[in-house]
C-alpha cells in the first residue's frame, strides 16, 4: 500500500490526488476527494488506497461543480477526470 508521503509529485495530477486522499483521510467531501473515490478501483491496484470513498462520487462530483458554475460544470467535470487518467497511466508506467 502506498502512503500519501510517497505518491510521486512529478506525475501529472499528482497534487490533486494527494488532496484527495488528504481529504479522505479527514473526513472531507471535497472535489478532490470525490475525484479520488472515482478512480478508487484503478488507483487501489496501483497500491493507492484511500481511507474511505464517496458514495456516488461521479453524480456528487458534477453536483458540485455545477453548483459552482452550472455553465462550465461539464467541462470542469471532463478535465478533473483527464486529469485523474493521466495521473494513473503515468503512475502504471512509473518505477
Amino acid at each position: 500500500m502506498t502512503s500519501i508521503g510517497t505518491i510521486d509529485m512529478r506525475l501529472p495530477g499528482a497534487d490533486l490526488i494527494r488532496a484527495g486522499l488528504e481529504d479522505l483521510n479527514n473526513g472531507r467531501d471535497t472535489v478532490a476527494a470525490m475525484l479520488v473515490s472515482i478512480g478508487e478501483p484503478r488507483l487501489r491496484r496501483l497500491g493507492i488506497v484511500p481511507a474511505h470513498v464517496i458514495s456516488e462520487p461521479e453524480r456528487r462530483l458534477f453536483e458540485a461543480l455545477a453548483a459552482d458554475d452550472s455553465d462550465s460544470a461539464h467541462s470542469q467535470y471532463n478535465a478533473l477526470i483527464r486529469r485523474l487518467v493521466s495521473f494513473e497511466r503515468a503512475a502504471e508506467c512509473a518505477p
